[in-house]
């Protein structure tokens, strides 16, 4: 069975980079349809003809910095789409249409759990077709001068991460999950993006991240955390990074069996991993997958008490 969401689920907020309101909504879309983001400001401007609807696909990421950004062919683009494309993920729906009328998705707090909470609330709708899956066949691997990430056999999805940060109040940290039975919900849904105020400042500077404030990203300084509340998990920076990686990768197309590995690794190693996989013969195949499996997928099972287990 696939899903979308039962009905219109509306966001309103701003951008990280402008600051400027942005409003979206989450519409239902019919089965076998994907996820395709809508520009609403340019489909309602007659004097632009262009195409306003970008694929949420991997091949549609082009470089940017601090997030990801797709761009379709017309060269319409959206960014900052990787927390809402992980709440996709993670609460399992594999259909939807979602409109923004502006260039960014909003930051919201700068977790997904804003995304995830309204979605349940709202409910998902199931529909008919089989679902699907892309099955890694053998290990692919992307290695940088600072990073790597690893694409690996297994039966489900599972995340290894590690990060390593000079600041005392991030250092090094190391998590592992299996993104089965709700866990995306309840491990990882809530946890914010992060930096260093001296990252702050040098933004704020050269007029980047005017959205940014202390209440939606984690901000450290050496030892010290300066967001009010602190973090919401001692480890939050490392498990926001597993957030990023859940959907980035779900610009494969499909949720996905195997085991990603990344250490250091950030939104263009994830993409650039993903373009490595579909370029490398025999290592990759979408598959129908049964019940037994689809019951192991990141949305299996998911619900508000889910949410609830992580605040």
């Amino acid at each position: 069975m696939q899903s979308t969401v039962a009905k219109r689920i509306r966001f309103d907020g701003v951008g990280l980079h402008s600051g400027a309101p942005v409003r979206m909504d989450v519409l239902p879309a019919p089965a076998n349809s994907g996820i395709t983001f809508l520009r609403s400001d340019i489909e309602a401007d007659a004097s632009d003809t262009r195409d306003a609807l970008i694929p949420a696909r991997w091949d549609a990421v082009v470089p940017s910095q601090l997030c990801t950004l797709i761009r379709n062919d017309e060269g319409v683009e959206l960014s900052t789409i990787e927390h809402i494309m992980a709440a996709l993920a993670g609460c399992g729906i594999g259909n939807a249409v979602i409109t923004v009328d502006g260039p960014e998705v909003p930051i919201l707090d700068g977790s997904a759990a804003p995304f995830v909470d309204a979605i349940l609330a709202a409910g998902l709708r199931r529909q008919d077709g089989p679902t699907r899956a892309l099955k890694i066949l053998k290990p692919v691997e992307l290695v940088t001068d600072t990073a790597r990430a690893r694409l690996e056999p297994s039966d489900t999805m599972e995340i290894d991460f590690h990060i390593d940060f000079a600041d005392p109040a991030i250092g090094v940290q190391d998590k592992h999950l299996v993104m089965a039975n709700g866990a995306f919900v309840r491990e990882l849904s809530n946890c914010r993006t992060f930096c260093r105020k001296a990252d702050v400042d040098y933004m704020r500077e050269n007029g980047l991240a005017l959205g940014g404030t202390f209440e939606n990203a984690v901000v450290v300084d050496g030892d010290a955390v300066l967001s009010p509340g602190g973090l919401r998990h001692d480890d939050e920076p490392v498990r926001h990074k597993m957030l990023d990686a859940l959907g980035d990768l779900y610009l494969a197309g499909a949720p996905i069996l195997g085991r990603y590995v990344g250490e250091k690794a950030g939104h263009a190693v994830t993409n650039k991993l993903l373009r490595k996989l579909f370029d490398t013969p025999g290592a990759w195949a979408f598959v129908t997958v049964d019940a037994a499996t689809a019951a192991r997928l990141p949305g299996a099972g998911v619900s508000p008490a889910d949410l609830a287990v992580c605040a």
